[in-house]
This record gives structure tokens, C-alpha cells and sequence, in this order.
């Protein structure tokens, strides 16, 4: 998917649908249609360790099974496809077995050898689970072909499928544990540095993410096979790409693993020319958007241009007086990808209500509107006139919702990825409504993808 035509999408997480799956896919498809839009935006896909966080998942290439309606198998289509997996799935049933036959304990708890891949151990866990280690596969292999039906449907609506790739993994993954040269680990598998961010105005002590930071020299050796791989295998469920934390590829906060905070910890650079470069030799242009919010360095903005990749504003930072401010919609360019707010932010509707009246004032004046009421939709106005290429609207915001809607408040580990709409929540007249707005802003595309 290029982003040469003007369009739009909405942003919602699959646990959002109504059922909390993919089930009512096809009905969320149907008012895509109707509303114009030509993009569903959503989050990872993949198992998560803990709580709900599709952040945090036990492989970098599987999906939750869970997500996915049931449908039939073909054991002939099976094999096929399971040989093309095998270089992941394999490892990620022995994962899951284990993970479970362990009490969800992390990898680095399991008998040593187990925990170190010793080749008997290995062989003699896939002889004596033979029948779960299928069924896993089967799993996965069920969701896949359920996902092609998905996207079939959205094809042929003229929609296209975003997806979102977190740039690192979790510790006590299927990945970690089968790779663990390609990540800085100690002899009995612990991070000796894990990922996060430096303080900020957002936060005094920064965030302390807990993920291992990747052996880039390791991954360079062999042309980055792991990650070559990880793209292609999003490449098959996506028209385009969300890198989250772009600027990691050209360098990553690394905290050593002992503290607490994010507070010490230094920049170490990535090699992420030669990373883009390789996946562009195996698979041409690339369909990626690089998420570069924060604080963006000159570096991280030339590689981005190098490779022709959208970056991403939010309409919600754009509310001071910084003239060069890129969220600003005079300083959007097109290739942007350009958003009310995330999931990471608060509706806009619950940060309009939540700000102090000096900064209405001011977000009324830059809006052009003089009424409170009408910030909301003013703000979705302003995304839509935009010049970005692709302008995307988290659904709570297309329905007016308040912070009770909130999907995600980063620093935060209760109340968060639970929300859900009920389609009596979607009024009557609400497609044709947007669908009059994308026609007035140029975003309306009733075309299916070639």
C-alpha cells in the first residue's frame, strides 16, 4: 500500500468489537464501507504474557487464537503452510507447552535443560507431546486462514489492513528463548540491559520498559535472517505497518537490567540503515510507517526519509506556541499519518474536558471555534482538511466518547485494553455523516486495492 492517495481510516483493536474477536468482523467491515473509510487501523495481534496488553506477547509472529473465529482445515493446505512457518512455529508450540507444563513461568525458570535448548531434552519433550505441539500449530495455522477470509472481505470493500509492530519483544518470549544469541543476555538467560526511555516532561523517571535489547552485531552477521523474516510474516497479514518507537533503529535507550527506573541509562546506536536495507532487498518498497513521536533526532528523521516511510502526528500535541511544532496541522506534511490522538492518549473528547481553561482558550482560538461543544469534532475536521496523506480516528473519538472510553494509559497496569463499543452505539446517520466529510476533504476512495 503507497500513500499517494488521500484517505482515511479509523483506529479499533479487535478486542473492541462488540464480541471482544474478530466474530463481527465482517459487520465492522460493512461500516467501514458505508462511512468511506478505506483504512481499519489496529493494534498487535499477538498472546499476552500478562493482563491484556497486546504489547507484551509470547512471540513475535504468532497470533492470539482466541482473536479468531473457528473455520475449517485443510490438511493438505496445513502441511503447506506449516512448512513455510517452521522456522517460528515449531518453537513457539514447545514454548507455549512448556510455559504452561511450568506454572507460566518464565524460561529462564525452567529445568536448565530445557531452559538451554539441550538437543536431547528437546527431542525427547517433542516425542512425549507430539499431539499438543500439533494442536498449537493447528491453532495458529486456523487463525491464519481465518485472517486471509478477513482480508479477503476487505479487499473487496476497498479496505486495507494496518497493522502495528512493537520494536522490541518481550523477555519470556518464544523468540528470547529460541534466539538467545541475537539478544544481550547473560549466561543463564537474564537481560543485562532491557529497553525503555529516558526521562521527559511526560515523566521524571522515563519508562522502564523491561525488554532485552537485541545483539545488533549478532543480528548483522547473518543479514538480519530474524528480522527479515518478522517483516515478511507482518507483510502477509498487512497492507502497511506500524514501527512502534522507530527511533530504536537508529538508537535505544539501554538501562542496565539492576535498576529500578529508567532514570540511568545511555543511548546505544542501531544499525538501522542496513536493517531497512535488507528488507528491502527481500521484499522491495516497504509499507511501513515509522511511529516518530518524542523527542526525534536529525538521524532518525534521515532515515526515515531514506526509505520513503510516513512518520506520525497527533492533533492533540499540536496546542503551543512553537511555531515549528510538527504536530501543528500547518506543519503536517503528507507524509504523515495524521491522528486525533492514539491509543496511548486519552479521547479527545476526555483530554478536551480535562484541560484547564486557559488552554481551552487557547485550543478554541487555534481551532477557529467558539463554542465548547464543538472541540471535538472541530478537532476531526482539522485531521481530515489536513495535508497528510492518511488521516486516522480512534472510533471513540468518531462517537464522542470521554475518558470512561480510554483504551490505554502508558505507565499504567490496571483498567487498560478493555474498552468496548456495542453496535447501538454506531447512530443512525453516522455513516452517511462521515462519509460526507471524507467526500469533502477528498478522502473518499471507492475503489478496492489493486
Amino acid at each position: 500500500m503507497n500513500l499517494d492517495t488521500r484517505r482515511a481510516g479509523l483506529l479499533l483493536h479487535p478486542t473492541s468489537l462488540p464480541s471482544g474477536t474478530l466474530a463481527d468482523a465482517e459487520r465492522w467491515l460493512d461500516f467501514l464501507h458505508a462511512a468511506g473509510f478505506g483504512v481499519w487501523q489496529m493494534l498487535p495481534l499477538g498472546i499476552p504474557l500478562a493482563g491484556l496488553s497486546p504489547y507484551q506477547c509470547a512471540s513475535a509472529f504468532a497470533v492470539n487464537p482466541g482473536l479468531f473465529p473457528a473455520g475449517p482445515v485443510d490438511a493438505t493446505g496445513f502441511a503447506a503452510w506449516r512448512g513455510r512457518q517452521a522456522h517460528w512455529l515449531v518453537d513457539f508450540a514447545r514454548f507455549m507447552i512448556l510455559r504452561t507444563l511450568h506454572g507460566n513461568a518464565a524460561w529462564t525458570a525452567w529445568p536448565a535443560p530445557l531452559r538451554d535448548r539441550d538437543p536431547r531434552a528437546l527431542a525427547a519433550f517433542d516425542a512425549a507431546h507430539a499431539d499438543a505441539l500439533h494442536a498449537v500449530q493447528l491453532e495458529q495455522y486456523r487463525a491464519a486462514m481465518a485472517w486471509q477470509r478477513i482480508r479477503a472481505q476487505a479487499a473487496v470493500r476497498g479496505i486495507r489492513l494496518f497493522g502495528d509492530m512493537p520494536i522490541f519483544v518481550a523477555h519470556d518470549s518464544a523468540d528470547v528463548w529460541a534466539h538467545r544469541d541475537l539478544f544481550l543476555l547473560d549466561a543463564a538467560g537474564q537481560p543485562t540491559v532491557v529497553a525503555g526511555v529516558p526521562p521527559d516532561y511526560f515523566s521524571e523517571t522515563g519508562q522502564r520498559w523491561g525488554n532485552p535489547h537485541y545483539d545488533w552485531a549478532a543480528m548483522q552477521a547473518d543479514g538480519f535472517l530474524w528480522w527479515r523474516q518478522r517483516l515478511a510474516a507482518h507483510f502477509e497479514w498487512f497492507d502497511l505497518v506500524r514501527i512502534d518507537h522507530f527511533r530504536g533503529l537508529v538508537a535505544a535507550w539501554a538501562i542496565p537490567a539492576a535498576e529500578p527506573t529508567a532514570v540511568n541509562g545511555r543511548w546505544v546506536e542501531a544499525p538501522g540503515d542496513a536493517l531497512l536495507q535488507a528488507i528491502a532487498d527481500d521484499l522491495g518498497p516497504l509499507p511501513l510507517v515509522a511511529e516518530d513521536l518524542g523527542i526525534i533526532t536529525p538521524e532518525v528523521t534521515a532515515l526515515r526519509h531514506r526509505f520513503g516511510l510516513p512518520g506520525m502526528a497527533i492533533l492533540q500535541f499540536a496546542f503551543d506556541h512553537h511555531a515549528d511544532n510538527p504536530h501543528k496541522p500547518e506543519n503536517v506534511r503528507p507524509d504523515t499519518v495524521y491522528y486525533t490522538g492514539t491509543h496511548d492518549n486519552d479521547t479527545t473528547r476526555g483530554w478536551w474536558e480535562s484541560l484547564p481553561e486557559a488552554a481551552r482558550i487557547e485550543v478554541m482560538a487555534q481551532l477557529g471555534v467558539d463554542a465548547f461543544d464543538a472541540v471535538p469534532e472541530a478537532m476531526i475536521d482539522t485531521v481530515l482538511a489536513s495535508a497528510a496523506a492518511l488521516a486516522i480516528l480512534p472510533l471513540q473519538d468518531v462517537l464522542g466518547l470521554g475518558s470512561e472510553a480510554r483504551m490505554n494509559t502508558p505507565g499504567t497496569v490496571e483498567g487498560n485494553w478493555t474498552w468496548r463499543f456495542a453496535w447501538r452505539d454506531l447512530p443512525d446517520g453516522l455513516a452517511c455523516r462521515m462519509l460526507e466529510k471524507l467526500k469533502h476533504t477528498q478522502r473518499f476512495e471507492n475503489l478496492p486495492p489493486s
